[in-house]
């Protein structure tokens, strides 16, 4: 099969799977809202999946919002044109694939960010993957500056000791940690607990819960810090786009099993809090 073949069996195996849950029901059918804030919509993406098709990706999936990032930022675009009132613009410092580990030693970078913020919107930097004392370099301190002149937040892929240096450099940041830093509870915990700025998505995680059943730590965890939780797919190749119903589907599998108003917090409202500070609504 040639790559347009490929492509071509790709969306509608996509196409198909969305609209296998529930026809093509809007989002506003009785489903809990939720607000998924770790999308990506890259190249490959937007090549085998057009913008029309992933919006209605998304919208099946019953999403009030999405946070969207791509390599390079015409994905985002794209969408964003697509369905402004459903996506929500963030900038990557990527140009193309196969620079996370590279891209904070790329003195041009912030000066391709600083274009773009000044012509377009956006509601933060990221999903950039910084680690340890890279976060200390001058091409991340330049990012961290843009976030906080343009007002918006930054979602860092990295550890603590990452998150750690982007708050000493400016406490006042809001800073969305993609993953949670794929740390345990009591880790997650000890960071929220040192600053008050910092959110969590729980994107490509499922260790919160199983069979339904919020698991107790993390329980505990969600119900100490009620608004700082997030839910997120990170569609990060194209082949993800097939389980954003899935996981949409999941999360509101275990966001049931925990009270109402805390579910809706994590399912929606700490995202849509986020995005409007940082979007000025």
């Amino acid at each position: 099969m040639g790559r347009r073949g490929r492509s071509l069996f790709l969306t509608a195996a996509i196409l198909a799977a969305a609209m296998g849950h529930t026809g093509s029901a809007p989002a506003d059918d009785g489903r809990l809202p939720l607000v998924d804030a770790h999308i990506h919509y890259s190249h490959d993406a937007w090549q085998m999946l057009p913008p029309d098709k992933a919006v209605a990706v998304l919208r099946q999936a019953g999403l009030k919002r999405a946070f969207v990032s791509s390599s390079s930022d015409e994905g985002t675009q794209k969408l964003y044109r697509a369905a402004p009132d459903l996506i929500v613009p963030v900038l990557r410092p990527y140009r193309r694939r196969g620079e996370t580990g590279t891209w904070f030693r790329d003195e041009t970078v912030p000066d391709m960010l600083a274009k773009l913020l000044a012509a377009n919107t956006y509601a933060g930097i990221g999903e950039f993957h910084v680690y340890g004392d890279d976060a200390t370099l001058p091409v991340m301190r330049r990012v961290v500056e843009l976030a906080h002149r343009h007002r918006i937040f930054l979602h860092l892929h990295g550890d603590a000791k990452a998150v750690d240096h982007v708050f000493a450099q400016d406490p006042e940041a809001r800073v969305l940690w993609a993953h949670s830093g794929f740390d345990d509870p009591e880790a997650v915990r000890a960071l929220l607990t040192r600053h008050r700025n910092l959110w969590s998505d729980l994107a490509f995680r499922s260790e919160q819960a199983s069979g339904g059943k919020v698991d107790p730590r993390w329980r505990a965890l969600f119900e100490d810090f009620p608004d700082r939780f997030m839910v997120g797919t990170d569609t990060f190749t194209p082949e993800r786009w097939y389980y954003v119903v899935d996981h949409a589907e999941w999360s509101r599998g275990w966001l049931a099993d925990l009270p109402p108003d805390l579910a809706r917090r994590i399912a929606h409202g700490n995202a849509e809090a986020l995005a409007d500070w940082a979007l000025k609504k």
